[in-house]
């Protein structure tokens, strides 16, 4: 057998004697947003227009930021937050509306960008991207009016986690301050165990040849989902191994956290309040306001 033919055993092998279902949180349970190359093939995604993947499409996000200023009452001159900002995407946008604006992520291609765009646009002086973990950045003391957490990013964080930033969010905002939070309507997730394949010349998960292999899980009592993807880069014959996880919530359950975490009144828009997004009835939006 030839080294190639090994290799290719081996990692098969490797793929037969897998775990019959993956441990949650193996890995930390997210996506390798930090690692360089990977944030540059992130960012591509995050910047095609022609699919809602990693961000959604500009119409929709112009939607979305009309709705955010009436319902979180923002003005020029408001200060805010906007918790794993990605490429800046709403951030730039709100910061060219008036708005003095702080985007944390820890993609260093989706923070580079985003501090291009503000640059490029004669905004840098009112927006500040930091490139960090959201669960270790400091957010300093009632420094803000409002603060955003969308399309679902508090999901890839543990329970335990996920209290600890809302209530780090807290302490981040003025008294009345006001938190949006996006989250994957419980009711609608899909709940059913699955596997796929596929090949693909380059993507998201490298710029050569890869087969990638995956499986879904339903955790029911987690009340989460735990995805496991297996990249077989076909030239070199490396595999890469993901653990993807995706926490769930009734929406009893979050306004009883976000209430735990500090705010004081909470409402919950099912379908984003009725705006014409094209996956809105996957979708609870949460509007909380700190006493």
């Amino acid at each position: 057998m030839n080294d190639t033919n090994q290799l290719l055993a081996r990692i098969l092998w490797k793929i037969y004697h897998r775990p019959a279902r993956p441990t949650p949180w193996t890995q930390g349970g997210n996506l390798p947003w930090d690692e360089p190359a990977f944030s540059r093939r992130m960012l591509r995604q995050h910047l095609d227009d022609s699919h809602g993947a990693a961000s959604r499409a500009t119409a929709e996000r112009e939607m979305q930021l009309a709705w955010l200023w009436g319902r979180l009452r923002l003005r020029p001159g408001a200060r805010l937050l906007d918790v794993t900002c990605g490429p800046g995407l709403y951030a730039v946008e709100l910061t060219g509306r008036g708005c003095q604006v702080t985007g944390v992520d820890f993609s260093p291609a989706s923070i580079a960008y985003a501090r291009e765009v503000a640059e490029k646009q004669g905004l840098a002086g009112r927006c500040t991207f930091i490139e960090q973990d959201v669960r270790l950045a400091d957010f300093g003391q009632a420094r803000f009016d409002v603060a955003l957490l969308l399309y679902g990013q508090l999901a890839v964080f543990s329970r335990t986690e996920a209290q600890a930033l809302l209530e780090k969010i807290v302490r981040a905002l003025r008294p009345g301050g006001r938190l949006c939070l996006e989250l994957l309507d419980q009711d609608r997730v899909d709940k059913a165990n699955s596997t796929w394949w596929f090949t693909d010349d380059g993507g998201l998960w490298g710029d050569m040849p890869f087969l990638h292999l995956g499986e879904r899980f339903w955790l029911a009592e987690e009340e989460m989902s735990v995805e496991h993807y297996q990249i077989v880069h076909l030239e070199s014959g490396r595999l890469d191994e993901i653990i993807l996880c995706d926490q769930t919530y009734a929406v009893e359950t979050m306004a009883a956290m976000l209430r735990a975490a500090g705010f004081s009144s909470v409402d919950a828009y099912p379908a984003w309040d009725g705006l014409p997004l094209y996956d809105a009835a996957e979708w609870v939006v949460y509007i909380a306001e700190k006493p």
